[in-house]
Formats: C-alpha cells, sequence, structure tokens
C-alpha cells in the first residue's frame, strides 16, 4: 500500500513506516502531524485516484526531528573587474516517519 501526498509544497510517494526528509514543518519532536493533500491511494492493486484530491483519505506521521542539509556554495565572479562574492546556503529539513494511511 502506497499513497502519493503533497507535504510543503512537493509530492511524495509514501508508504507506512517509511522515513523520509521533507522541507521544515513547524512541529516539535515526537509531535504527530496529517497531512490530507492526498492525490493517490494504491491499496492490493486498487488504484484510488483524486481530481485534485481524495476527500476523505489522510496520512498520518510523526516528527522524528529537525535537520539542516549540506551546505551549497554559491561564488559569483566577474572577471579582470575584481568582483567575487560568495556565500552559502543550508537547506532546514524535518525529518518525518509514516504511521498510517487512511483513505
Amino acid at each position: 500500500m502506497f499513497a502519493i501526498v503533497t507535504i510543503a509544497g512537493q509530492q511524495f510517494k509514501v508508504e507506512e513506516g517509511q522515513e523520509l526528509f521533507v522541507h521544515q514543518l513547524d512541529a516539535n519532536a515526537g509531535d504527530g502531524v496529517s497531512f490530507d493533500q492526498v492525490q493517490l491511494i494504491e491499496k492490493n492493486g486498487a488504484v484510488q485516484i483524486g481530481k485534485p484530491f481524495i476527500g476523505s483519505a489522510k496520512v498520518s506521521a510523526t516528527v522524528i526531528g529537525h535537520q539542516k542539509g549540506d551546505k551549497v556554495v554559491v561564488f559569483k565572479k566577474k572577471r579582470r573587474k575584481g568582483y567575487r562574492v560568495k556565500n552559502g546556503h543550508r537547506q532546514s529539513f524535518t525529518k518525518i516517519k509514516i504511521d498510517s494511511i487512511a483513505g
């Protein structure tokens, strides 16, 4: 059984018991969160598709913790002009574990 769900503006294919990183959510570690923007559910070969979402479907998850991703270095340079700028960025992520898929 799996579902395709929109979490924080991105679509994920999730299964029960799966752990994944999503963009940072406003929840503390150990909190339960639920997502109701479910677009597809597959259960024992039967596929249910929403238009655009399945009204009665819901995916429940538990927040494991918050982490930062790898550093991305942005370097800009214009040759022969003496212009050099170096910036860095680290994206914040939330690790969640999918508890149940109801639909």
